[in-house]
């Protein structure tokens, strides 16, 4: 049967201070419509995938935030991890606990903290995923996102030839091979990529069979798939929270397109690492510049999401978490403001990539107060 998992995990430290490790900007309404962007990854997959066959894996500690978020969602579709091991453990641990109860378990991993629109573009190439992974069992399928711009801090997936004989609506293959993965290249090459019409946005999304991942999983990091067998099989039973954590923390931390996908990509293995093309408008809501593409702007292209007066002032991102608390600037050029009750944070657009960096400095100095 169909499934498909929502990868909740990560706390998003480069939307700091308004994302921290207990409200990660999954849960933050950034998306619109006054709706968390896990609440809208979800509502995604109603009606495409039965709402009892749809999961959250995130960490233990958001358990009851997700569930707000998702009242709707049976406990026991929670997959809690115990601390944060990278994706290749959250996708395995999740591949794993439902492969116990469903051998013949077809899963689809999706993100919680992008903006995808149309859903119809989305779901379609969701279906041409679970088609071409129920006709071939050794099948990995990743989604990628034709680029609109030359990106530098995202990766990129190489497509090669057409694959099986599906097709889009107006008859164009509609997956393909894989060449090659390629993580954040400089802008040169990002440039080429855009011009060669054969590159694509890593979506971070997949669909396989369960036990084909696994499989992969044994082959390239046996570490990781002795751990998460070893907590599924404790998973329905009263020691799960004990060997939950005594086991993951001993995991490497490594995400799942450096432990399986780049590896099986070149070759040697006996699955294929295919790529469906979702031509959706696809934002990864990552940083303080991208999430200002869904806030309002003004004529002299102030992007805000609370009361301001900005005299002389251009190009700025003013974000508060109170929608009536009033920030005001003279001559102020392509700046960040952030207001919370406890952090006012303010930089520069340019350095808007190291407020991860800055984040991580207030950890340091502060401890979790502000974190």
């Amino acid at each position: 049967m169909r499934y498909a998992v929502i990868n909740a995990g990560g706390t998003g430290t480069r939307l700091w201070p308004l994302s921290r490790a207990n409200l990660p900007k999954q849960l933050l309404s950034l998306g619109g419509g006054g709706k968390s962007l896990l609440r809208l990854a979800y509502e995604r997959l109603l009606g495409f995938v039965p709402a009892e066959r749809i999961f959250v894996c995130a960490g233990t500690s958001h358990h009851e935030s997700i569930l707000e978020h998702l009242p709707d969602l049976p406990d026991d579709n929670f997959l809690g991890e115990p601390l944060g091991r990278d994706t290749a453990n959250a996708i395995g641990l999740a591949s794993a606990v439902i492969a116990s109860r469903d051998p013949d378990a077809v899963l689809a991993f999706v993100t919680s903290d992008h903006v995808i629109e149309p859903v119809d573009a989305f779901r379609d190439a969701l279906r041409t995923a679970f088609e071409t992974v129920e006709r071939d069992r050794d099948v990995l399928a990743t989604f990628g996102i034709p680029p609109t711009s030359a990106h530098t801090g995202l990766g990129y997936i190489e497509r090669a030839e057409p694959f099986g004989d599906a097709t889009t609506a107006g008859g164009q293959p509609a997956v393909f091979g894989v060449s090659a993965f390629t993580e954040k290249p400089d802008l040169q090459t990002a440039e080429s990529y855009l011009a060669s019409g054969r590159h694509l946005w890593n979506s971070g999304m997949f669909v396989w069979r369960a036990d084909t991942l696994l499989a992969e999983l044994k082959r390239h990091l046996p570490v990781s798939y002795d751990g998460v067998m070893g907590i599924a099989q404790a998973w329905d039973g009263p020691d799960r929270d004990a060997v939950a954590e005594k086991i993951y923390a001993g995991l490497p931390k490594i995400s799942i397109d450096y432990a399986v996908m780049e590896p099986a990509a070149r070759g040697g293995d006996a699955v294929r690492v295919v790529v469906v093309p979702m031509a959706v408008d696809w934002l990864d809501v990552g940083s303080w510049p991208t999430l200002a593409r869904t806030l309002e702007n003004d004529p002299a292209h102030n992007a805000s999401n609370t009361v301001t007066v900005l005299v002389d002032s251009e190009g700025n991102i003013v974000v508060s978490d109170d929608p009536e608390h009033l920030v005001a600037t003279v001559g102020l050029r392509d700046t960040i403001i952030v207001h919370t009750p406890d952090v006012t944070m303010v930089c520069p657009r340019s350095y808007a990539e190291r407020v991860k960096d800055l984040a991580a400095r207030v950890h340091q100095t502060h401890g979790g107060r502000y974190s």
